[in-house]
């Protein structure tokens, strides 16, 4: 059963037992309240509706984006009813051979958003170079979102956790992604089209934006796709 509620942060505690000041409240009353503990932990507290308040918090959502796939844009979905503003920030990772360059990643990823018209939090999409956690100090986050498909993802995701709570005090907010995108990843989408996936196989995983941006790239020569497409549309 799919429960719809609010969630809030718990503001951490100093040794004396003190308020540190760094956790928040969501705003929008609803049925349900739901606790984040520091680290992403989840609980449910209490099924009475919160006052509002008026601060905003902002999260960011990190990756590379390249390309965008339906899991991403499900774990934003779900974010967006958490927070008051979402940016959408796509970094550099420099042990993977790009297929996008980052300005093209931005603009599919507006472009995603823009046709996905979902309500909630207002999002805007950033790139940016170097730490995680220097940028999201720079946009005055108070968390960071990462999304959750298996227990692998877990454990290296709490590990990276851990630390940016360590040198930033930036908490990381863990949302499960739905069960339908447990293997969808960008990675996979980069392998399929150097295959020469079809549009229709290609579809099941990322946005029409995004095949529409593979099948230009597989019908250009001299991008690496190009050499090893074997779709009909682009013939």
């Amino acid at each position: 059963m799919e429960h719809r509620g609010e969630f809030r942060f718990l503001e951490p505690q100093d040794k004396r037992g003190g308020r540190t000041g760094r956790g928040f409240r969501a705003r929008r009353p609803v049925s349900s309240v739901w606790e984040v503990c520091p680290g992403g932990t989840i609980r449910t507290v209490s099924n009475t509706p919160t006052k509002n308040t008026d601060i905003r918090h902002l999260a960011i959502y990190t990756g590379s984006f390249d390309p965008i796939t339906l899991g991403h844009l499900d774990v934003l979905r779900r974010a967006r009813s958490m927070f008051d503003e979402i940016v959408v920030a796509i970094g550099r990772n420099p042990e993977k051979a790009p297929l996008f360059v980052m300005e093209e990643r931005a603009q599919m990823v507006r472009d995603a958003i823009a046709a996905d018209e979902v309500e909630g939090a207002a999002v805007r999409v950033e790139t940016y170079e170097g730490l995680t956690v220097d940028f999201a100090r720079r946009v005055g986050a108070c968390a960071i979102i990462r999304g959750i498909r298996n227990s692998t993802d877990l454990a290296n995701e709490s590990q990276l956790a851990i630390t940016n709570r360590k040198i930033a005090g930036i908490e990381t907010v863990f949302i499960v992604s739905g069960e339908e995108y447990a293997y969808t990843s960008s990675s996979l989408i980069r392998q399929m089209a150097a295959l020469g996936a079809s549009i229709e196989q290609l579809a099941t995983f990322v946005p029409p934006v995004v095949f529409d941006s593979i099948r230009d790239k597989q019908r250009d020569p001299a991008h690496p796709l190009g050499a090893f497409s074997r779709d009909p549309l682009v013939d």
